[in-house]
């Protein structure tokens, strides 16, 4: 039996002898396990708001405050201990690290490359630390107009293509350096796959590794000096925590053998309930990309600071008076527009219990346990007509399962264009509203008028 105050990831630690290792490194991460033959652990964040409903301030603050690090590495500055203000922040006080993160600096002219679908939102905020960067995110939706730029293989990932499809390929040729982040570094050969490519293209004297977590050995380390010394260019890595993950041997078939058995006695339950969906129109402003795919300049970042407060009154005056704890669900790789917006909207609704994650590609295997990261898991078919088909996607840990303290009031949906379809309203939608009231806004496609 575990208790309320019980690390989420003790369930699996105590089944699979997997542990993470390293100071602070717990209090970033849970555990859970993969529905996935080529890993069996998944580490889940406590700062992402990917896969656990978090609050935006807490998310956006800790990429910033990543940001910060990658800052001092480009300008060869020492700062201040961070990890006092990532404490404080995990602990009750997420609006000061964000508020402090976000006082005005100098900015610093870099390209910023996040990693999709996880990191896209976490890129998008190591940019805004550095206030004069580019950005962009890689995709898995090829896009009608936009030649790809590169791309590259994420190994371990159960949906390996990536593209890069910047609007203006030129803004990729500048002599500045490049920020690669990720939400974790587990040996790292994703982001020198990248380095190896984009150096050939276009070479750089400087590159920037940033995770949330860095998990490498010292074989890693080694081969990122080997990659260095090959181009003869300088790369570097900053993290927020730093450790290693403990894993048992035969530890992939133990925890498939996990899986199974978890999955042969339990069931899904389907939300029951029919809840209202209102659609609001969020004043998005004419050409402003919805976030990073095709590109994200710093005078894109000025607009959306400018509209993000009546944009979040929008929203805020089409929650039910009752709302509860409301939950700001964004779309897969469309992450960095839904955090912002349930960040403006705590900011704007001080009493207001408002958390933020994403629905996501990835299977993970739910466990409504204190002790487990994942709790509840919601199933539902892809809505935006996929390149690579259709499937299975998921919302996790949106239900309350046997807990109703973990109920949401309102849940605000965040989707794109191409995921506001008839998909969505049969599928995610039909979910969330056996739950709670839905308020549902779509951002519009400006891909054209920013190209």
């Amino acid at each position: 039996m575990t208790g309320p105050d019980t690390w989420p990831g003790e369930w699996v630690r105590a089944r699979l002898g997997v542990r993470p290792v390293g100071d602070g490194l717990a209090d970033l991460v849970g555990l859970a396990v993969r529905r996935n033959p080529r890993r069996a652990h998944l580490l889940v964040s406590a700062v992402l708001g990917k896969h656990v409903p978090t609050d935006p301030r807490l998310v956006y603050g800790s990429g910033l405050l990543l940001g910060e690090l990658v800052r001092r590495r480009l300008t060869d500055r020492d700062g201040e201990p961070y990890r006092p203000l990532l404490d404080d922040a995990l602990n009750g006080a997420p609006a000061a690290l964000r508020d402090r993160m976000r006082e005005p600096k100098p900015p610093v002219d870099a390209l910023v490359l996040g990693y999709a679908e996880t990191a896209t939102a976490l890129g998008h905020s190591v940019a805004d630390a550095l206030g004069g960067a580019y950005y962009l995110h890689s995709t898995r939706r090829p896009v009608p107009g936009h030649d790809a730029y590169g791309g590259f293989e994420e190994e371990h990932s159960h949906a390996t293509s990536h593209l890069l499809l910047p609007a203006d390929p030129r803004a990729l040729d500048r002599d500045v350096p490049l920020v690669l982040v990720d939400d974790e570094l587990s040996t790292g050969q994703t982001v020198l796959n990248t380095i190896r490519e984009l150096h050939a293209v276009r070479p750089r004297r400087h590159y920037v590794i940033a995770a949330l977590v860095d998990l490498r050995g010292a074989d890693d380390h080694d081969r990122m000096r080997a990659l260095a010394h090959e181009l003869d260019t300088r790369i570097e890595a900053v993290a927020l925590a730093t450790g290693r993950v403990e894993l048992p041997e035969g530890v992939l078939e133990a925890g498939q053998a996990l899986v199974a058995e978890v999955e042969a006695t339990a069931s899904e339950s389907v939300p029951q309930g029919s809840f209202p969906v209102t659609r609001v129109d969020l004043g998005w402003p004419e050409g402003l990309p919805d976030g990073g795919r095709h590109g994200f300049r710093p005078e894109h970042r000025e607009r959306l600071e400018k509209e993000l407060p009546a944009m979040a009154d929008r929203l805020a005056a089409a929650l039910p008076e009752d709302a509860g704890r409301v939950l700001v669900l964004g779309f897969e790789e469309l992450m960095y527009a839904p955090l912002r917006l349930a960040e403006a909207l705590a900011d704007a609704s001080p009493g207001t219990d408002v958390r933020y994650s994403t629905t996501t590609r990835s299977p993970v295997l739910a466990v409504d346990d204190p002790g487990y990261a994942i709790r509840t898991r919601l199933s539902f078919p892809a809505h935006d007509d996929p390149a690579d088909g259709p499937g299975e996607r998921y919302a996790y840990n949106v239900g309350p399962g046997a807990d109703p303290a973990r109920a949401f009031g309102t849940i605000v949906l965040v989707v794109d264009a191409a995921g506001d379809t008839p998909a969505l309203a049969g599928g995610l939608l039909a979910r969330l509203r056996g739950l709670a009231p839905v308020v549902l806004a779509a951002v519009p496609d400006r891909t054209k008028e920013h190209a």
